[in-house]
């Protein structure tokens, strides 16, 4: 049986308390760096976006995240291609919302 002596002891301790703080700060600068995007898309949604279309698309994303998440991915593209011109209102939303949604509710059907 290897004994180990308090100093090796103490060195592992170091080097995993070292480690266990370089990855805190990993996990702290992700975490700032992923508030600091969803501050910019709320920004640009919210230039976008009337008061009444941001509501439904908040009530969207409580119930549908990643529906939500993809809406907001295709509102802010068209925004920065430069194709819209306007705020987008609600009606224009609930539009957009049930194109999205027809499209992933196709069921594909096959025979043989």
């Amino acid at each position: 049986m290897n004994k180990v002596s308090e100093d090796e002891l103490e060195a592992i301790r170091q080097r995993k308390i070292a480690a266990l703080k370089e990855q805190a700060l990993h996990q702290q600068a992700a975490e700032q760096r992923a508030a600091e995007i969803d501050a910019q898309k709320e920004a640009i949604l919210r230039q976008i976006l009337t008061p009444e279309a941001r509501a439904r698309l908040t009530n969207v994303r409580m119930v549908k995240p990643q529906f939500a998440e993809q809406i907001e991915l295709q509102l802010i593209q068209l925004a920065s291609a430069g194709r819209l011109r306007e705020k987008v209102t609600d009606e224009q939303l609930k539009k957009l919302l049930q194109q999205i949604a027809g499209k992933e509710r196709e069921p594909k059907i096959t025979f043989r």
